[in-house]
Formats: structure tokens, sequence, C-alpha cells
């Protein structure tokens, strides 16, 4: 299978969580140009579909955000954009004193080399009063999943990989594969 993203961390997770099912992914390494939408699924779909013509075979991609209740869902699909402007600094500032609830939401699009598929992944949780860990990435260091008292930036990889909104998507697409495509 081939992930396509620019994002070390992302590929870590995602092969770690495939060579666990007997899957090996492809890394291609790759930048591209995301477009600002409402939603993370139309960002996902629109970035898939462009890079289908170029890949020419099948592979997904993911787009992830985190969503913070008392700003209405804000970062969410701007979370990267957000992420380099005012980090987790930045977000915790902004959210004190106020509703701490939030989720992250992945969402992957496979492309099967004629049609695309959208699997997502929630996470729902709370964000934490300072930043905690130094594992992950990202929002990871402020996130406290809901049922733990620690953030995903304290968590060990596969720990992390066993409750993530990212392990829940791609399920989702291994799910598929299996049923469509015999993998």
């Amino acid at each position: 299978m081939i992930f396509v993203s620019s994002n070390k961390h992302k590929f870590l997770e995602i092969s770690r969580m495939m060579e666990n099912k007997g899957i090996t992914v492809e890394w291609k390494r790759m930048k591209y140009e995301e477009i600002q939408a409402d939603t993370t699924e139309e960002i996902s779909l629109d970035s898939a579909r462009k890079l289908s013509a170029s890949i020419g075979e099948p592979f997904f991609l993911e787009d992830t955000g985190i969503f913070l209740d008392s700003l209405g869902g804000f970062p969410g699909p701007y979370s990267s954009y957000v992420q380099s402007k005012i980090g987790n600094s930045g977000i915790l500032r902004l959210i004190e004193g106020r509703n701490r609830s939030a989720y992250f939401l992945t969402v992957i699009t496979y492309f099967d080399g004629r049609l695309f598929h959208q699997f997502s992944g929630k996470l729902n949780g709370t964000i934490a009063q300072s930043e905690r860990g130094n594992l992950g990435f990202g929002y990871d260091p402020i996130f406290i999943p809901d049922g733990f008292d620690i953030t995903l930036g304290e968590m060990e990889l596969e720990s992390k990989n066993r409750i993530s909104h990212r392990s829940k998507a791609l399920q989702a697409l291994v799910d598929y594969l299996l049923a469509n495509h015999g993998i």
C-alpha cells in the first residue's frame, strides 16, 4: 500500500499500525497543496483527486483536525495552519477559562485506481491545562483522551495507536480492503 504524506510522524504511526495487521506500507513522501475548506473530508478528497493523476496507482492519504467545543469546532480543518502559527501554547491561551472538550477527527481517502473511498475515525477528549509529554507530535501534548488521565504526548506509540482517531480510520480502511480486495 502506498501512503502519501510529507509528515514523517504520520507515516511512522500508520506504518506501525499496518505492520501489526500484516500490511506493508510504502511512504511516498511528498508535499502537496491542500485547499482551505470547511471540512476535513473535503480537504482529504480534494488532495487525493489532485494526486491521483500523477501517482497513477492505488494510494491513500489522510487529513486530521482537532475540534474544540468552546471555539465552535475551531481549528478543525485549519489545525495544521493554526499549529504552525500559534502552537499548543496559543490554543491553551485561547481556551483559558472555557470548556475544554475536544475531539480529533481523521479522514482517510483511498484511491483504488478508479474510485475514491473515505474512512474516518474520531477520538473524544479534553484539552489539558498545560503541555505534557514529549511523545507524539502536533496537539498530542495537550490532548487527553476520554477515559485517560494522560495526554497523547505522554503515551507510548503502541498505546496511542490502540485508541487513536488515526487507528480507527485506518481500521475502517483495512476492513474495506479485506472485504473488497482480499488484502
